[in-house]
């Protein structure tokens, strides 16, 4: 694989920060979550498209079959992952349903060992409990087992599980394809996708008040080009083990955009959980990348020696 000349850490910390705006874009529109997650990969793909068949629609000529395959399944993934998270925050809070989302080195570590043969050393995995913990300390303030807040923490561990599943299926084909093409073809399978949902659950598609359009086109923009892009360039220098583990920073910039912007309280076990979890996220991607260089050097050596 060759080298890039971005630290792809940086990247995926720019991408982290964008994505923590979500929950809040979400929250203060009036759409129902279908027709919300349609109308954001739409105007992402029409935001994309100029460049896309100016520069990279040849591309698609090189996609394979297995790829067109994988392509579908992320797609679909990606999709019903915005439906179960924004309809998850209609019932419960801010913090608990990005915690719970981004509860993904649960799912992470189990596909990517089943499904790609990855392995993690000791450290790795006890950097992850450790950050796991943390996301379940951040929760614990507001975490309700009753009624309508526990559907919404159900609902966002399932949107868990098919976020997990669309970063794992996207690693596979990342590493051959440009990042615009397989971005946009992700997200122009998902745009199909929410839009028959949309249909077949009879939610209108308008009108809206001219408030929710902007919180459409802010949703494109911010947390899914730079953010859920960022995480497909990262696919192609880092694990999904490792993007999974830095997306458990979201908790902490989605709480703190709450206690801003939404009149939502911060309370000591979500400040307690956040530190939590910076220090097992640190610890893993120290690990992570200590490893890589390991593999580097006898990959060196190896050549030197032939």
């Amino acid at each position: 694989m060759s080298e890039t000349k971005i630290n792809p850490y940086l990247i995926l910390a720019i991408g982290v920060i964008s994505v923590s705006t979500s929950a809040i874009l979400v929250k203060v529109s009036s759409a129902p979550a279908g027709v919300l997650a349609f109308y954001r990969l739409f105007f992402t793909v029409l935001l994309m498209s100029p460049v896309f068949f100016l520069k990279y629609v040849k591309e698609l000529k090189l996609i394979t079959l297995r790829d067109w395959m994988f392509s579908i399944l992320a797609g679909v993934f990606l999709a019903f992952h915005f439906i179960l998270w924004f309809e998850s925050l209609q019932y419960t809070s801010v913090a608990s349903s990005t915690v719970l989302v981004t509860l993904q080195p649960l799912f992470a570590f189990i596909g990517a060992y089943l499904f790609f043969q990855e392995k993690l050393t000791g450290k790795a995995l006890l950097s992850a409990i450790l950050a796991v913990a943390g996301s379940f300390i951040i929760s614990w303030g507001d975490f309700r087992i009753s009624g309508s807040a526990l559907w919404g923490d159900v609902l966002a561990l399932a949107a868990c599980a098919l976020v997990t599943g669309y970063l794992l299926f996207g690693q596979a084909i990342r590493k051959r394809l440009s990042l615009i093409t397989y971005t946009y073809l992700v997200y122009a399978i998902s745009s199909v996708v929410l839009f028959i949902y949309a249909l077949t659950r009879s939610e209108s598609l308008g009108p809206y008040p001219k408030e929710d359009w902007i919180y459409f086109v802010l949703l494109a923009i911010i947390p899914t080009l730079l953010g859920h892009s960022l995480f497909n360039w990262s696919l192609k220098w880092l694990s999904t083990s490792t993007i999974s583990m830095a997306i458990l920073f979201e908790p902490i910039g989605a709480s703190i955009l709450a206690y801003w912007l939404l009149g939502e309280k911060v309370i000591m076990t979500q400040v307690l959980g956040g530190m939590v979890i910076i220090i097992g996220v640190t610890l893993f991607l120290i690990e992570e990348r200590r490893l890589k260089k390991m593999v580097q050097q006898v990959s060196e050596v190896k050549t030197d020696a032939l």
